[in-house]
C-alpha cells in the first residue's frame, strides 16, 4: 500500500513554489493571501523560491489555475529550481493529479501542509491516532496520485504507468479496516477523557480556545507558572494540557490549553481532533485569546467562532482576550476590536499586562 506517512515527508527541505487562488469577492487580500502560507511551510521545513497569486471569477475544474497561469508556473518551476508548488487551497484529487502531469513536480495543497505538520508534532498517543485518521480519510480517495508519485521518485520498470485498478481497490480495503480500528480506539480514549473531566465536575474549569500562535501556551504559562511549551511557530500545542491557576481571594481552577486553529482547517483534521476538545466542550468558561496586533485578527476570530461550532462547542460564557496589545503599533487597533467586542479584556502575557482585569473578569463569570 502507498504509504501516507511517507508522503507527509515530501516538502521537507525542497526548494517550492507557493500559489494562492483567489474567487473574486474573497475576503482575503491579494498582497496577504500568501502570508499565514508561508508560516505554514516554514514550519513544514520546506525552502520558499517563488510565490503566485491569481484572482479570478471562475477557477478552473481541471486545474485551478487558469491555462496562462499553468504556463507561466512551468517558467517558474524552471527559472527557479522548484521541485515542489504548494497550493494555499485545498485541490480535489484530480486536480492533484492534473497539475502534478502538467507541471511534472510534486503538488501540495493547503491540507496537506497542515497534516504534515501536525503528524511531526504529534507527541501523545491520542493525537497521533487522530493525526493517523485524518491521513488516511484525506489520502483515501488520493491513492491513484500516490502511487504515480511514489514511482516517478523511484523510477524503474513500469514507472509512471500506476499500479491499476486491482491494487488500488486493495489498498482503498486495507485503509478502511484501519480507519475503522482507528475510530474503535478513538471511541476508546474518547470515553476515559470524558470520565477524567466528569471527576473534576467539583472543579470549576476554564479553557483556553484560540487561532494558532495567538500567545495560548504563553498566557497559561504566566497564569499558572507551569513549565509548559512556547515557541513561536503554527501548532505549537497539538495535546490539551490542565494546570491549577490559584485566582486571587476566590480559590482554585482547572485551566486547559487547546490545539490551535487556522482557517480552511481540514475537515478530517476537525473530526479526528473532537476529543482532544473536550475539554473545551465541558469547560465552565471559555477564554478566547486572540493575537491582537496581527493584521487579520478579525478573520482569525470569525475562524475560531466557526471551529467550535463545527466541533460542538457552545460559546456562550466565552471572554475575549486580547493578546500582545504591546506589539500593537497602532492602539487604534485595538480601540476598534474593542468596540465591536465589548465583552473583551486586553492583556500582554509576555510583560504581564492586564492580568488583574483578566482575573477580575473570569471571577465575575464563575
Amino acid at each position: 500500500m502507498a504509504d501516507p506517512k511517507r508522503e507527509q515527508l515530501k516538502v521537507q527541505e525542497q526548494k517550492a513554489i507557493l500559489v494562492a487562488v483567489l474567487e473574486t469577492g474573497s475576503r482575503i487580500d491579494k498582497d496577504t493571501a500568501l502570508d499565514e502560507l508561508k508560516g505554514l511551510v516554514t514550519t513544514a521545513q520546506a525552502e520558499v523560491v517563488g510565490e503566485m497569486v491569481q484572482k479570478t471569477n471562475q477557477p478552473s475544474g481541471a486545474t485551478l489555475l487558469g491555462r496562462g497561469k499553468v504556463e507561466e508556473l512551468k517558467q517558474m518551476i524552471e527559472a527557479t529550481g522548484a521541485e515542489a508548488v504548494i497550493f494555499d487551497n485545498n485541490l480535489s484529487p484530480s486536480q492533484g493529479r492534473n497539475l502534478e502531469e502538467e507541471l511534472n513536480c510534486v503538488i501540495v495543497d493547503r491540507s496537506e501542509v497542515i497534516l504534515d505538520i501536525f503528524a511531526r508534532r504529534a507527541q501523545t498517543y491520542e493525537a497521533r491516532l487522530q493525526v493517523e485518521l485524518a491521513q488516511l480519510l484525506y489520502y483515501r480517495p488520493r491513492l491513484k496520485r500516490m502511487w504515480t508519485h511514489l514511482e516517478r521518485i523511484e523510477g524503474g520498470v513500469g514507472a509512471g504507468r500506476g499500479p491499476g485498478e486491482k491494487q488500488i481497490e486493495t489498498d482503498r480495503r486495507l485503509i478502511d479496516q484501519r480507519v475503522d480500528e482507528l475510530k474503535i480506539k478513538l471511541k476508546e480514549v474518547t470515553k476515559r477523557r470524558e470520565q477524567i473531566v466528569a471527576t473534576r465536575s467539583d472543579q470549576p474549569t476554564v479553557s483556553l480556545v484560540g487561532y494558532t500562535n495567538a500567545g495560548k501556551s504563553t498566557l497559561m504559562r504566566t497564569l499558572t507558572g507551569a513549565d509548559v511549551y512556547v515557541a513561536d511557530q503554527l501548532f505549537a500545542t497539538l495535546d490539551t494540557r490542565t494546570k491549577r491557576w490559584q485566582l486571587p481571594h476566590w480559590g482554585e481552577v482547572l485551566l486547559s490549553d487547546t490545539v490551535g486553529f487556522v482557517r480552511d482547517l481540514p475537515h478530517h483534521l476537525v473530526a479526528s481532533f473532537k476529543s482532544t476538545l473536550e475539554e473545551a466542550r465541558q469547560a465552565d468558561l471559555l477564554l478566547h485569546v486572540v493575537d491582537a496586533s496581527h493584521p487579520e485578527a478579525e478573520r482569525q476570530i470569525d475562524t475560531v467562532h466557526q471551529v467550535l461550532e463545527e466541533v460542538g462547542v457552545d460559546r456562550t460564557n466565552m471572554l475575549l482576550v486580547l493578546n500582545k496589545v504591546d506589539a500593537v503599533a497602532d492602539r487604534s487597533i485595538v480601540d476598534v476590536l474593542r468596540v465591536k467586542h465589548l465583552d473583551c479584556v486586553c492583556v500582554s502575557a509576555r510583560d504581564r499586562l492586564g492580568l488583574d482585569k483578566l482575573t477580575d473578569a473570569v471571577v465575575a463569570r464563575l
